[in-house]
């Protein structure tokens, strides 16, 4: 018996799952974290994935490491003294940079110099975000830890905690340095493997980035606001106008079809972002559950901290999606109370031209027995003219007047001709 045909994608899907493992990294660490986002809110088939491909050749030819596979979705390997970890995503493109050179000024700038100038200069795209990791050994006094934290970080932004079971304290303020870059500290105690803390690494950068991806459909909303207030207030004057019937029933459909094209241009627009937006926030909030945080010296968490200044982000822009949807439904609903009225009116003036249409018919058809009634006599007339005309000649013969002829034909033509009249009226109807 032959074996059983493979599907063509059975092996490239199970490869898939396991494409982007864990880094394996220890303590003392520096991470460099960057993500590029070419421009444009559009679908990810108008991105042009071949220039993302040609950004990191350049820049491991400047580092003179080994080339990937021209149709490679993700990188891992040695890059001079450091590990570069290179991923494309739907949006965006990340690169991230291991170091064990841990430098004595924490968050040093030129950390993040493992990415040059001119390359970074040469991105096909905007930095969505960058980030500087600090991973250290956990100092056996706490309050060590806090003394860091107060140095690195502002206070009244700062999330710090216990993570996957005390396996590590992580720490971030989610601000953006002077350098440009945000910052986030791990302490890990001695007994922490190194995959976890790669997996702890790889959830803080990934909160960090979605939460970015996440927070473009906030400043979308914020830029569609005035605008959706406009045709919101625009429908609601026109609902008001067709109750009270200020304007012709035509008149106020075709203001509303106006509206009505305007707002489905804006949710054609943003239906991309906030669908982004709401897959970007679920991978946030399963992150954060991932890291089993638990408080650290009473201080809040990251679960708090997207509480407190993430998730009203994300109601707003929820909040904005379904008011889309709600005045989509009110105008539609608008345009349909419209044409039936419309279609009322007009078959009242269709029923008032069929009776004036009847009238006109009846008129006319009176008006055609009186000309048929005229057409016998005047037939009649020439008839009987052209009768006596043929029988004067006897005239000599019978010794009739032509009168007493005249007369004698004039009963029987005319009865002939109203006859024939008949005739031809019952024919043709």
């Amino acid at each position: 018996m032959a074996p059983i045909s493979d599907h063509p994608l059975r092996y490239a899907l199970s490869g898939e799952l396991h494409a982007r493992p864990f880094p394996n990294v220890t303590a003392p660490q520096v991470v460099a974290f960057l993500a590029i986002k070419q421009a444009g809110n559009g679908a990810a088939r108008n991105r042009d994935r071949g220039t993302d491909m040609a950004h990191l050749v350049a820049l491991l030819k400047h580092y003179g490491a080994p080339l990937p596979d021209p149709n490679a979705t993700h990188y891992y390997g040695a890059m001079g003294k450091f590990e570069l970890k290179w991923e494309q995503h739907t949006e965006f493109v990340t690169y991230t940079a291991f170091c064990d050179d841990l430098s004595q000024r924490p968050f040093d700038p030129a950390e993040f110099d493992v990415f040059p100038a001119h390359w970074l200069e040469a991105a096909p795209g905007h930095r969505l975000t960058s980030s500087l990791l600090r991973l250290m050994p956990l100092p056996s006094r706490t309050e060590a830890v806090g003394e860091h934290l107060r140095e690195w970080f502002v206070p009244e932004s700062l999330a710090v905690g216990h993570v996957l079971e005390e396996a590590a304290v992580v720490a971030s303020d989610f601000r953006i340095d002077p350098a440009g870059h945000t910052r986030f500290a791990v302490f890990v105690p001695p007994q922490t493997g190194s995959r976890r803390i790669g997996r702890i690494i790889q959830r803080l950068l990934e909160i960090e980035t979605y939460k970015t991806m996440s927070m473009l459909g906030f400043a979308l909303t914020r830029e569609i606001g005035g605008q959706v207030g406009r045709m919101d207030h625009r429908i609601s004057d026109l609902m008001a106008k067709m109750s009270a019937q200020e304007q012709r029933p035509e008149d106020t459909l075709n203001a509303l079809l106006d509206v009505s094209v305007e707002l489905e241009n804006v949710v054609a627009q943003t239906s991309f972002r906030f669908a982004g937006t709401a897959a970007y926030k679920a991978i946030v909030d399963e992150r954060i559950v991932a890291l089993r945080e638990a408080r650290f010296e009473g201080r809040q968490g990251f679960g708090e901290f997207m509480m407190r200044r993430y998730e009203p982000a994300m109601r707003t822009v929820i909040s904005m999606q379904e008011r889309l949807e709600r005045m989509s439904a009110r105008a539609l609903r608008a345009s349909d109370l419209l044409r039936t009225r419309v279609d009322v009116e007009r078959s009242a003036q269709n029923q008032a031209i069929l009776e004036s249409m009847d009238k006109r018919a009846d008129l006319q058809l009176r008006l055609q027995h009186t000309v048929e009634g005229l057409s016998v006599v005047a037939i009649s007339y020439y008839a009987v003219s052209l009768a006596s005309y043929l029988l004067y000649p006897l005239t000599d013969l019978t010794g009739y007047s032509k009168g007493y002829i005249t007369a004698a034909v004039t009963l029987p033509v005319v009865l002939l001709v109203w006859a024939a009249v008949r005739r031809v009226r019952q024919r043709l109807g």
